[in-house]
């Protein structure tokens, strides 16, 4: 790898990972517009912790706290609003880690047409641009019912088709329960953390069962960049989101997925 391809996979997965606007739509064109070789599992693993360290040190606060209580409520105790949402966060991740499991398959091969991610851009793009049209929400992450959760981790099972965002679908449930955006955008965040944490856990699985040659330098530079830019995307689209809201990224996406249909039909 040269560092060119390095310093544009890590900016291209820490800003896609948490912006409503589909990582894997964007990584798709990186073979297509560049003759770059597919950069490595371990090199995948490395852009995942990045994103992961981004997000857990983002949200090190709400997370101490959560861990604790929700360790608490484990011992019996009664589990506060911190704790609860501990457990929405996990619940959460269930339907995704199950529909992973069994569409496997499909995703890693028939479902990565450009054409279906074109598709997928527009569709749940425009779906995301009525969630936030719509009346909006003023509850909290921490007003969430094991129902809502669950309804969320759904909506998130979807984001195994390609070009769908699991960020963007995430924020969309959630706005359609009526959560305003930022507690949306802030309960996607922390749902990300199991799902990187199990996405990088198959990474890691495969790479023990074929180990590759390391170029350690490149993987800590792609994990700092990824780190870097993903902190910063969590930081400025929250604030950004707060004073604008999710239009802008619906007309990106709509504008994006028009391109791949025209480009790839």
């Amino acid at each position: 790898m040269d560092w060119l391809q390095v310093v544009v996979l890590s900016l291209v997965q820490g800003l896609t990972e948490f912006l409503p606007i589909s990582s894997s739509a964007h990584l798709i064109l990186v073979p297509v517009l560049t003759p770059w070789d597919d950069q490595g599992l371990a090199f995948d693993v490395a852009l995942h912790i990045g994103s992961l360290a981004a997000v857990i040190l983002y949200f090190r606060h709400e997370l101490k706290r959560m861990t604790l209580s929700w360790l608490a409520s484990c011992r019996g105790h009664q589990s506060d609003e911190d704790g609860q949402l501990a457990w929405w966060v996990l619940l959460a991740t269930v339907p995704v880690g199950i529909a992973a499991l069994i569409f496997k398959g499909p995703i890693e091969t028939s479902m990565r047409s450009p054409l279906l991610i074109g598709v997928s851009l527009i569709g749940f793009g425009l779906v995301l641009g009525y969630a936030d049209w719509r009346k909006k929400g003023e509850r909290s992450e921490y007003q969430l019912s094991l129902k809502d959760a669950l309804l969320i981790g759904g909506a998130q099972a979807l984001a195994l088709i390609p070009g769908t965002s699991r960020s963007g679908i995430t924020i969309t449930a959630a706005l359609l329960l009526g959560m305003n955006r930022e507690a949306a955008a802030r309960f996607s965040f922390l749902m990300s953390i199991p799902v990187i944490v199990l996405a990088g856990g198959l990474e890691v699985f495969g790479l023990i069962r074929e180990p590759e040659d390391v170029a350690w330098v490149a993987l800590l530079l792609g994990t700092l960049l990824s780190g870097i830019s993903a902190y910063l995307c969590i930081h400025y689209f929250l604030a950004f989101i707060k004073r604008i809201g999710m239009q802008p990224f619906v007309i990106y996406r709509v504008i994006f997925g028009l391109w791949l249909l025209w480009f790839f039909w």
